[in-house]
């Protein structure tokens, strides 16, 4: 059955074509498997709220009628607005008009949330389709001044300040030059666009929309994870073509349930994070996180953007996901609270997930997988103008797949990881790498949620086969030291934790990072797969190796990498597991980046020296298993990879390929533009 839905239509018709229902909640209150859901152009102020899911034969589908922008948002305009002077202008809207809760009086909370100077609020306040910067006294919106965090500074001179009430909520904003009763001014009174409160709706369609505007909680892995939309722990949605913006946290997210969580303790001992996440786990397992059940979600040809936390977030519930033709940027610009669950993409359990085709930009971090991306590859994605890293891998062993992807911000890769295969990508920025010996985390039956271990993670089991790095010529080599979440060389820390130590955002001085220059070179400590294992020594060999490769080969259990067929451009660092890699001073490819137009031109200068440089074909067999896991580097119907085209589809030779990303025939100069 077909329902149709138009701002000019009245919930008590039919829903038919010729009379349409008003709100999209009256059809979501109806449609049942195999119905269809068609809206016509116009702005639905709503919480579209399904009552029912589909069937993988028979899906609930929600699409707009093609005949204009359909926007769904949280938020309502507000045209009450009095002058108090000093291009400040105020308002006082009932408490009645929020939805669930009110946002101006809820915090901004959560686990890995950092603290800030002053609370944030769910709240914000947007001049045509923008939101301002919330501040913490009706003065500094008198007196704005520059957010010294922001991404976009003269944005960050727009403020607001509200003072919740019993009855009434007073808001206080500085629109420069603007006059609020003329302009589209609004205020988020909903936390959801298009969420269903109950879990388990499966084989849902969400295609065509323009969603913006909510109000979600952050989210952790560790509690329900809400978002601007998003299917709440079910199978098989599509989310497809949409326009996803201004969400206070999240704008897609993929998990997890409620109730599944494990909030930390408010009490003085509370349990740590690895331990509160091992009981997720443990805790979802039990309650039926099982492929049949849970995720195989389709997000594909969205763009997402000035979302604050992240644009896609998932933890369980975005296993075996295909996450692809997204255009993803400007998220977490504002910068008014950090955390530790910041980034583009941030998954967690991302098992057999596929990241691919998608354009990720202007971000604080990129593209973030936590425990367990066994199975996940990460394949021709466009990653640039990133302000900490492209990518980051974290305490998981494995296997995961990058290749083909080009990693374009000045840090292209924090690797606390193990169990990688990255394969005919470009890298252009600086690596991390470091082990997380402190940490267990669990490993699974290949292509299962079922678990089959835990270990720490000592590094190492990776392979880097027909890459590409590009130096950032620069002749200073030695490795710098940056902490954990930040980008930047550590800077003074003051504050001092109940042991005694220092500590910076509530991270400790032992989660020192070192950042090294573009290329291999942060392997150099770690036994290569060619030599003998660790476990193969005898008690002679080893008191003949020195104290410090002993406790770093030895005591940590390090793992050997492996890499082939890679070329080091413009003072680009190779490893010395790659005795014979291809090493040219020149710079050989030029990247010119405008993220202002979400544009990226990538110049290839010498292409007779790239061209045929490799003589290894990537396939299965050559990057082999994982330690930990014992799996093969395979797809997730088991079939071997076989990297036999490229960026494009272009065939590849059987011998003598050409490393990174573009297979070149042609002779001369290419360009090639994203």
């Amino acid at each position: 059955m077909e329902y149709h839905v138009s701002i000019h239509g009245n919930d008590r018709q039919q829903g038919t074509a010729d009379q349409p229902f008003r709100t999209i909640s009256r059809a979501a209150s109806l449609a049942m498997a195999g119905d269809t859901v068609i809206v016509h152009a116009g702005v639905y102020r709503e919480w579209v709220n399904p009552a029912n899911g589909g069937t993988a034969e028979h899906r609930i589908v929600y699409r707009s009628a093609g005949d204009g922008e359909v926007v769904i948002t949280g938020a309502e305009r507000i045209t009450d607005w009095k002058s108090e002077g000093d291009s400040v202008w105020s308002t006082e809207v009932p408490n009645s008009l929020f939805s669930v809760r009110n946002p101006f009086n809820t915090e901004l909370s959560g686990d890995w949330v950092f603290d800030g100077p002053f609370p944030v609020h769910l709240g914000d306040v947007y001049l045509d389709g923008k939101s301002l910067y919330e501040c913490d006294s009706v003065e500094k919106v008198r007196k704005p001044e520059v957010w010294p965090e922001a991404k976009y500074p003269k944005d960050s001179l727009l403020k607001w300040y509200a003072e919740v009430g019993s009855t009434t909520t007073k808001i206080w904003a500085h629109f420069g030059e603007k006059d609020p009763r003329k302009e589209n001014v609004e205020i988020n009174v909903r936390p959801y666009c298009f969420w269903p409160e109950k879990p388990g709706l499966n084989y849902i369609t969400v295609s065509g929309f323009t969603l913006r505007q909510a109000s979600p909680q952050w989210a952790p892995p560790t509690d329900y994870q809400e978002g601007l939309i998003g299917p709440h722990w079910s199978k098989g949605w599509i989310i497809e073509n949409n326009r996803i913006s201004e969400s206070k946290c999240v704008g897609i997210s993929l998990g997890t349930e409620i109730g599944t969580g494990h909030a930390k303790s408010s009490e003085k001992h509370m349990k740590g994070g690895t331990q509160r996440e091992q009981e997720v786990i443990l805790q979802a397992l039990r309650s039926g996180w099982h492929k049949d059940r849970v995720g195989s979600h389709i997000v594909r040809g969205n763009v997402i953007h000035d979302c604050e936390q992240a644009g896609i977030v998932g933890h369980m519930g975005g296993a075996f996901s295909s996450i692809y033709q997204n255009r993803i940027y400007n998220i977490h610009h504002k910068r008014l609270r950090h955390g530790a669950e910041v980034a583009g993409i941030k998954l967690h359990a991302s098992l057999d997930t596929q990241i691919c085709d998608n354009t990720l930009y202007s971000y604080y971090r990129a593209l973030w997988l936590d425990w367990q991306a066994q199975g996940t590859r990460i394949s021709r994605n466009v990653l640039y103008d990133n302000l900490s890293e492209d990518l980051f891998v974290e305490v998981c062993h494995g296997p995961y797949m990058v290749d083909h992807n080009l990693f374009l911000s000045p840090m292209n890769f924090r690797n606390m990881a193990q169990g990688g295969a990255f394969a005919h990508n470009l890298f252009a920025g600086r690596f991390v790498v470091r082990s997380e010996i402190t940490r267990t985390t669990p490993y699974h039956f290949p292509h299962e949620t079922a678990m089959a271990g835990y270990s720490n993670i000592t590094g190492g089991d990776d392979r880097y086969y027909n890459n590409i790095f590009v130096g950032d010529n620069d002749a200073a080599k030695e490795p710098v030291p940056i902490t954990f979440f930040e980008h930047l060389p550590l800077k003074p820390r003051n504050e001092v934790g109940e042991d005694g130590k220092t500590v910076m955002d509530g991270v400790p001085d032992n989660s020192i990072c070192y950042l090294h220059a573009v290329g291999l070179g942060g392997y150099d400590q770690h036994p290569d797969v060619k030599d003998k294992k660790w476990w193969e020594y005898t008690h002679e060999e080893l008191a003949e190796l020195g104290d410090a490769t002993k406790d770093f080969f030895i005591g940590n259990a390090v793992l050997p990498v492996a890499m082939g067929g890679n070329l080091y451009l413009n003072r680009a660092v190779p490893s010395r597991h790659e005795s014979h890699a291809k090493i040219y001073a020149q710079k050989g490819i030029t990247v010119e980046i405008n993220p202002e137009e979400g544009k990226v031109r990538i110049q290839v200068e010498e292409p007779e020296w790239l061209r045929g440089a490799s003589a290894m074909l990537v396939t299965t067999d050559l990057l082999g298993k994982t330690y930990h896991a014992d799996m093969k580097y395979e797809e997730p119907d088991g079939t071997a990879y076989r990297f036999n085209s490229d960026f494009f589809g272009t065939k590849r030779p059987d011998a003598g390929v050409t490393p990174g990303p573009f297979e070149l025939t042609d002779k001369g100069s290419i360009d090639f533009e994203f």
